[in-house]
């Protein structure tokens, strides 16, 4: 499974590792993904999201019933 974020949209990031001598190797900068499983009350059941650490913030403040109605609105499968 890709690192993506299902609430964000977060996706992994493409650079260069620089060395101390200024060599630059190709690396990925991964979003920080998370397996976290949540009550949602209107679906009266469990629901199991990836979400980043920035996703588990944005949840907390808009609360998972409005977040799980805009995955379901975009036709996230949950």
């Amino acid at each position: 499974m890709a690192a993506y974020c299902q609430v964000t949209g977060a996706v992994p990031g493409f650079g260069h590792s620089i060395s101390h001598s200024h060599r630059r190797n190709k690396r990925r900068f991964d979003p920080n993904i998370q397996k976290k499983r949540y009550w949602v009350p209107s679906l009266r059941r469990n629901v199991t999201l990836q979400v980043s650490a920035r996703g588990i913030k944005t949840i907390d403040v808009r609360g998972i019933d409005a977040v799980v109605t805009d995955l379901l609105a975009k036709g996230v499968k949950l």
